[in-house]
């Protein structure tokens, strides 16, 4: 099943070392970089207010494991946001590219 994968980081430089990774590594087809989003969250306890970047990936449910072990191990938070939404239709031929550029390779 194709997915939608939301990851937040702390900056664009960050988020295109990650999209670079998973692109390398054919976890993700693609990787849009959408930089100035103002986050406020809980974090132990407490109110935080930080500029962050969004980083939104097509993939596919099989490689979503290997995909959040990738982030983890890249990431510069203690715990990154990286969310996986299904996507349910679309231009057939757009959601096979998905299928086939997160294939691994033989």
């Amino acid at each position: 099943m194709p997915l939608f994968i939301y990851i937040t980081c702390a900056s664009e430089e960050e988020a295109e070392r990650i999209a670079s990774a998973l692109l390398d590594e054919r976890l993700v087809a693609c990787a849009n970089i959408l930089p100035g989003m103002r986050s406020m969250y809980l974090w132990k306890g407490r109110r935080e207010y930080a500029r962050e970047t969004v980083l939104i990936c097509k993939s596919v449910e099989e490689r979503l494991g290997a995909l959040i072990q990738k982030v983890r191990e890249l990431h510069s938070y203690e715990t990154p946001c990286v969310t996986a939404f299904p996507i349910t239709g679309g231009n057939p031929d757009f959601l096979a590219w998905i299928e086939e550029s997160t294939s691994p390779l033989s």
